[in-house]
């Protein structure tokens, strides 16, 4: 790209706020900054900064100049995780992406896979975010819910994550368990921040109390835990979690509509990778010896 370096630097300096910060992070002399700035401020005929005694400010142009500069820079640094994925071996850098549920079933097979197969280095990510595979954010992905149809992705039935509701046995000696259906109304809960939440058993608690008995509300799955287990009200935790808990009490014997499908995420490009392959087949094969399901 003509003149990428130039722009890169704008970029930097708008993102750091000073020629010294920009000149740190691109590996350069400040005196190269300043070049960078000037020749690209009198190419394209306006001032992308404001120079003051404590650093360079963007102009309306600069912003402009330094939001289109970021994209490409994420993409470029996409682009070179995607090609680095393509490979015959089983090494280099592996990104996973799972919701954060399943973090107890997964983090102990990623570190027997990492055993087995020194040469990689994992990434296990379970932000709130959904990882977009297309840019190269993550090689596998595991997804609840419907089936996800981006395009070109390759996507695969993992296993069935079953839900359960819970109490403390705190809270049930100060306030009992729920009669029936109808009487959840009388109790307090702990769910997520956004009522209009997807996951199937917050659609079906929604149909069942009105969200201001949701007292304590959060967006950290492992907080909502952690609530439900303090006593802060019922709740839903993964089926296979609760059961082994002995602080935990079962409200009511669990619904199937509570469940969510997991899916295996792949890019059509790196699906057929060997790390991919390899890993993908340890996932399968280490659903069926680990009762994920809570069955």
């Amino acid at each position: 790209m003509e003149h990428w370096d130039e722009v890169r630097t704008a970029y930097q300096v708008a993102r750091q706020g000073t020629v010294s910060g920009a000149a740190d992070v691109l590996g350069v002399h400040h005196a190269t900054v300043i070049r960078h700035i000037d020749a690209l401020e009198a190419r394209l005929g306006v001032k992308l900064f404001q120079r003051h005694a404590r650093g360079y400010t963007p102009t309306e142009s600069g912003a402009d100049l330094a939001r289109v500069a970021q994209t490409t820079e994420d993409q470029l640094q996409q682009l070179v995780g995607r090609i680095k994925g393509r490979g015959s071996e089983v090494s280099g850098e592996l990104m996973i992406t799972s919701i954060v549920e399943l973090s107890d079933f997964l983090v102990p097979v990623l570190a027997d896979f990492k055993a087995e197969y020194p040469d990689v280095v994992l990434r296990y990510l379970t932000d709130a975010r959904v990882f977009r595979l297309e840019y190269g954010e993550a090689h596998v992905a595991i997804r609840a819910g419907t089936a996800p149809d981006e395009p070109d992705n390759v996507v695969q039935p993992l296993t069935e994550l079953k839900i359960g509701l819970y109490a403390s046995r705190s809270y049930v000696a100060e306030r009992g368990l729920p009669k029936d259906e109808g009487d959840l109304v009388n109790h307090i809960f702990v769910a997520h921040d956004n009522p209009d939440g997807r996951a199937p058993y917050q659609k079906w608690l929604r149909s069942k109390v009105p969200y201001d008995r949701v007292v304590f509300r959060t967006t950290d799955t492992n907080s909502m835990n952690l609530a439900v287990r303090s006593g802060a009200g019922i709740g839903f935790l993964p089926l296979r979690q609760g059961e082994a808990d002995p602080n935990l009490v079962t409200v009511m014997p669990p619904l199937a509509e509570w469940a969510a499908q997991l899916w295996l995420v792949t890019h059509v490009d790196l699906h057929r990778t060997a790390k991919v392959q390899t890993l993908l087949a340890y996932l399968k094969a280490a659903v069926k010896e680990f009762d994920i399901a809570g069955t």
